[in-house]
C-alpha cells in the first residue's frame, strides 16, 4: 500500500511562489504606494489631473498658503489680505495648530478657509498606510475643532501623494488639491522679486497659487519674501481680471489660461 506523504509549506515537493513572483508582487505594492507621487510633476498633473492641480473657473485664481499657522508670520499675511479684502485657503499643519490654536482661530474668524496639510511635514513615501491615516486623521480632527466644521481640502507635504494617502482622504472626506504655480518662496535666497517672477511663469486664470506663511520647514525668515510679493501678486491678478479667493469658491475645473 502506498502512503501519500503530506508536505509542509516550504518543503520540497510543494508548489511555492518563485522568487521572481514574490519580487513582482512587492514591486507592484511599491508602485501602488508611490505611483501617485508622479503627480508632483506639474506638466503631468496639469495635463492629466486638472482637478488635482487646482484648476478652476477661468475668471478666478485660488490663493493658498502652506505650513502655518505661525504666530510670528501668519498674522502679517492676514493683515495684507484684509487690506486688499481678499480671502484665501490656509493648509495647516496639525503640529503648528497645536502650538498656536489662537492663530488658527483668527484665520477662521477673518473668513479664511482652513485645510489639512497633515500633522507633521513628512514625505508620505516614508509612511506606511496606518501611520499615513493616523497623521491625516489627527490633523483633520484638530483643524475641524478649530474651524467649527470638517475641512474640505488636503495638500500633502512636498506635494507628494501616495496610494495610502488617497485612501485616507477618501475615508476622511477630504479632496486632495496641489497647485498650478508656486513662488519658490522657501529658499534662503528668495526675494519678493524672485517669488513674483517665478509665479508669473505659471500664473493664469483658473489657477491655484502656492505660497508659504511659515518658515517651519523653510529657510529661516523665508516667509518675508512671500509676504513682500503678495501685494504685487494681488494687483497683477486684478489687472488680469481674475478674482482671487479660497479654493472653496474656485468653481468647477476648466482649462487655465496661458
Amino acid at each position: 500500500m502506498i502512503r501519500l506523504r503530506r508536505v509542509a509549506p516550504g518543503m520540497p515537493g510543494r508548489p511555492t511562489r518563485r522568487p521572481a513572483a514574490v519580487a513582482l508582487t512587492a514591486a507592484g505594492a511599491g508602485l501602488a504606494h508611490a505611483l501617485p507621487a508622479a503627480t508632483v510633476l506639474r506638466s503631468v498633473r496639469l495635463r492629466l489631473f486638472p482637478t488635482l492641480s487646482g484648476v478652476g473657473r477661468a475668471d478666478r485664481v485660488a490663493l493658498t498658503f502652506d505650513d502655518g499657522p505661525d504666530p510670528e508670520s501668519t498674522p502679517r499675511f492676514v493683515e495684507v489680505l484684509a487690506a486688499h479684502r481678499v480671502r484665501a485657503t490656509f493648509f495647516l499643519l496639525g503640529s503648528m495648530v497645536a502650538r498656536a490654536p489662537e492663530v488658527a482661530g483668527d484665520l477662521v474668524a477673518a473668513g479664511h478657509e482652513v485645510a489639512v496639510h497633515g500633522w507633521e511635514h513628512t514625505n508620505l513615501l516614508r509612511r506606511d498606510p496606518i501611520s499615513t491615516y493616523r497623521d491625516l486623521s489627527r490633523a483633520t480632527d484638530l483643524i475641524a475643532s478649530v474651524g467649527g466644521q470638517p475641512p474640505r481640502f488636503y495638500r500633502p507635504p512636498y506635494g507628494v501623494l501616495t496610494g495610502p494617502a488617497l485612501l485616507a482622504t477618501r475615508r476622511l472626506g477630504l479632496t486632495p488639491v496641489l497647485w498650478t504655480c508656486w513662488g519658490r518662496d522657501w529658499t534662503r535666497d528668495a526675494t519678493p522679486a524672485s517669488v513674483l517672477a517665478t509665479l508669473r511663469s505659471g500664473l493664469g486664470g483658473g489657477g491655484t497659487v502656492l505660497l508659504h506663511d511659515s518658515d517651519c520647514t523653510s529657510a529661516p525668515g523665508a516667509w518675508r519674501a512671500a509676504l513682500g510679493a503678495l501685494p504685487r501678486l494681488l494687483a497683477e491678478c486684478a489687472d488680469g481680471g481674475w478674482r482671487v479667493g479660497p479654493l472653496g469658491e474656485h468653481g468647477r475645473p476648466g482649462r487655465a489660461t496661458p
